[in-house]
């Protein structure tokens, strides 16, 4: 017997209230890898320093295991003193921060001894709260997604309303390979359009760019600056279609 299993991604609409509680769980994945990590370090430590002084290995201060379940039973032992709000939080967030450290230090520990192949994979470095990324994995408990998969629930979280699935967009979007503006009747290709839309975006960020730019490439008029949210029309004559349906080329971003 076969069992298939179908996976969806899903872009998640929350409340402010849960926003909140999304970023606190993330941060609460970012503790505990940060945590772990520091054990892990100075248990290394340790042990560098004494053998420096000639002690024998077997004499050494012992190994710290950095195997998720091993990780888990440390962080279960230590969270009261580390993390005394440990309890605001699912499990899955700390156990996000310890698997990925482990991932992260087998990794590294496989690059040194020459059993992985690529280029070497550095030791891992503490997670700074500005800089790392945002994310937090949910494996267990109460995790599901109704029927018309408007909504999903997770553990601790509840209840959150989903955007239509990432997946579905992509193959309704990408099919569409002419962009055709009703605002001014431009057709343009939907790349060549993105293209265009990207390089408005520069310009209206940054002018003194733009003027630079526009003198290498020999332009002789001004895109269209690009407007958040949507699209920008203009109310101007219709331009000229060719028999293949492309519009001339025009300086106007749609």
């Amino acid at each position: 017997m076969t069992t298939t299993h179908q996976a969806y991604r899903f872009a998640l609409d929350p409340t402010p209230t849960q926003a909140r509680d999304l970023a606190r769980h993330c941060g609460a994945a970012r503790v505990a890898f940060n945590w772990a990590l520091a054990r892990v370090k100075a248990v290394l430590g340790q042990r560098a320093a004494e053998a420096t002084y000639g002690i024998e290995e077997v004499e050494l201060t012992s190994n710290l295991s950095w195997s998720s379940p091993a990780l888990r039973r440390a962080w279960n032992a230590a969270k009261s003193d580390v993390a005394p709000w440990w309890a605001e939080c699912s499990k899955e967030s700390y156990n996000t921060g310890l698997d990925n450290l482990a991932r992260a230090l087998n990794n590294w520990a496989h690059s040194r001894e020459g059993r992985s192949k690529g280029r070497k994979v550095g030791f891992p470095r503490f997670k700074a709260k500005r800089r790392a990324s945002v994310s937090c994995r949910f494996t267990t408990g109460t995790i599901r997604v109704d029927p018309g998969r408007h909504h999903v629930t997770l553990p601790r979280l509840g209840s959150i309303k989903t955007h239509e699935s990432t997946r579905k967009l992509a193959r309704r979007m990408l099919h569409i390979r002419v962009f055709r503006c009703e605002g001014c009747g431009l057709v343009l290709d939907r790349d060549l359009n993105a293209a265009r839309n990207l390089a408005a975006l520069v310009r209206h960020v940054d002018p003194q760019w733009a003027g630079d730019a526009k003198q290498a490439r020999g332009a002789d008029r001004t895109t269209t600056p690009w407007v958040a949210g949507g699209v920008e029309t203009r109310t101007q004559p219709r331009q000229q279609v060719d028999q293949t349906g492309t519009a001339e080329p025009q300086g106007s971003t749609a």
